[in-house]
């Protein structure tokens, strides 16, 4: 049996929406494994993750607003990146139409930029990606395994077992 494939890796940037004339950017990590070939990945910095003290009233050192670029969280060098799963396809058609109903929602948006909504019990990030980097991306993973070929590169025994441990 021969190794599996390396992961496609794509680093680039995306803006996080603060609000109406505020945003940050932010460095994003897109993955594709040929072992899960229905899913990609959106890889965040644990530093972008919302910290339970951000929340906490009793906090003597006052909640961290995130929305405030001047109020930095101390960043845990041992906690673990952010990683959103979601379906190829939902990217692949996101790109020219608006697609996703629940955690997840892809749309076009001006200027050749593509809108991703992550929806989460702790609030909605809203990010803007340059479309073509998408794109590139998705033409990447293609590369590996092709649309319509996915169920061909799905070891559903391994993903079985690793369902039940």
């Amino acid at each position: 049996m021969s190794p599996a494939p390396a992961p496609i890796e794509q680093h680039t940037q995306a803006r996080l929406i603060l609000g109406t004339h505020r945003s940050a950017l932010l460095r994003v990590t897109l993955r594709y494994c040929c072992e899960d070939p229905l899913a990609v990945r959106m890889v965040f910095p644990a530093e972008y993750a919302v910290d339970a003290s951000d929340t906490d009233p009793y906090d003597p050192h006052g909640p961290h607003d995130p929305n405030d670029p001047f109020d930095t969280a101390p960043a845990d060098p041992s906690a673990p990146d952010i990683e959103w799963v979601f379906a190829r396809q939902l990217l692949s058609v996101g790109l020219d139409r608006a697609a996703g109903e629940g955690d997840v929602r892809i749309r076009p948006a001006y200027g050749m930029r593509t809108m991703v909504e992550l929806r989460s019990p702790e609030g909605v990030a809203l990010l803007q990606f340059a479309r073509a980097d998408l794109r590139r991306f998705l033409w990447r993973s293609h590369l590996a395994v092709p649309e319509g070929q996915e169920l061909r590169h799905l070891d559903c025994d391994r993903a079985l077992a690793q369902l039940l441990a």
